[in-house]
């Protein structure tokens, strides 16, 4: 599963496609996209895009790479391009992992005008709802910004909003979830795309509340598990279609299997959830090199007790 975030292509599947773009910084990169749909169903054509495929901060130099003022989107409009040209009539961006703080002005001047996406049903899928004009406090400090650079991307995410209302006549900072990747959803609105929560909308395409109606348990899991775990992402979502389902007269268990986790929330988690955390149980060593061998490992122990 995915919220919108990164592990979205993983999530909804599809034929890869590769196409080199601009990178945060302006080196090319080649960024992986997905296609799939379109059969006889009726279900159109849609390519599935992670903006941190091509402005991601995984993307940037290591050690000490960031660059919150300049990295930019470009590449996510070069990739919405693409999806386009491959004939897909929805495109559905997925929003985590950015480098970026550049209210998506890069991915909406690579694009060029909303009228040449017209006909494409424009989709972000996203677990925040930080407006655009909140997007540099909020998240520039986990990019790297300093205080006076959130105020300078403060400044610019104002004169982009501007902007966008002058060339469009749509207001961004009014869109819950517009800050989203430091604006880029707000960007992507101006070209005519609506906002969707990350996780209803990905379970609504993988058929997630069906799943569970066959399954006697659910494995989810979370880099680190805390409260916000619990609004949005993907452990509350799962949490919440295994209660409803459970209100209907049978209960699934859930385990939530994290890296890390609060104490507040290993001490007492949420009704019907058992949390192991990875780094409490087997070390933060083992938790970061073994990561694979020990989710197998502990979802291994759990079928007998859940599934005997």
């Amino acid at each position: 599963m995915s919220d919108g975030g990164e592990g979205l292509l993983l999530a909804l599947g599809g034929a890869r496609r590769t196409t080199v773009v601009t990178g945060p910084l302006g080196a090319r990169v080649e960024a992986e996209w997905r296609l799939l749909g379109g059969r006889a169903d009726g279900e159109p054509l849609t390519a599935v895009i992670e903006m941190s495929r091509a402005a991601g901060r995984a993307l940037l130099p290591r050690p000490r790479g960031d660059d919150p003022v300049r990295a930019g989107t470009t590449g996510v409009g070069e990739l919405l391009l693409a999806a386009r040209d491959a004939g897909a009539r929805r495109i559905v961006v997925g929003c985590g992992g950015s480098s970026t703080t550049d209210g998506g002005v890069g991915a909406y001047e690579a694009v060029g005008t909303p009228a040449a996406l017209d006909g494409i049903e424009l989709v972000v899928a996203c677990d925040v709802t930080t407006r655009f004009g909140n997007a540099a406090a909020v998240f520039g400090p986990q990019k790297g910004a300093t205080a006076a650079q959130v105020a300078e991307l403060g400044r610019r995410l104002v004169e982009v909003a501007a902007r966008y209302r002058r060339e469009t006549g749509i207001d961004v900072t009014a869109v819950p979830g517009g800050g989203a990747a430091g604006g880029l959803a707000g960007g992507l609105v101006a070209l005519g795309a609506r906002i969707e929560p990350g996780f209803d909308f990905v379970a609504g395409l993988v058929g997630l509340a069906d799943r569970l109606e066959r399954a006697d348990l659910a494995v989810t899991g979370e880099g680190h598990l805390d409260p916000p775990s619990f609004h949005g992402k993907v452990p509350g979502g799962v949490l919440e279609l295994a209660r409803a389902r459970g209100r209907r007269g049978r209960a699934l268990p859930v385990v939530c299997i994290a890296g890390g986790a609060d104490a507040t929330v290993l001490a007492s988690p949420p009704a019907g959830l058992d949390v192991v955390s990875l780094s409490s149980r087997f070390g933060k060593t083992r938790a970061r090199s073994e990561t694979v061998e020990l989710i197998s490992l502990v979802t291994a122990e759990a079928l007998p007790r859940f599934c005997p």
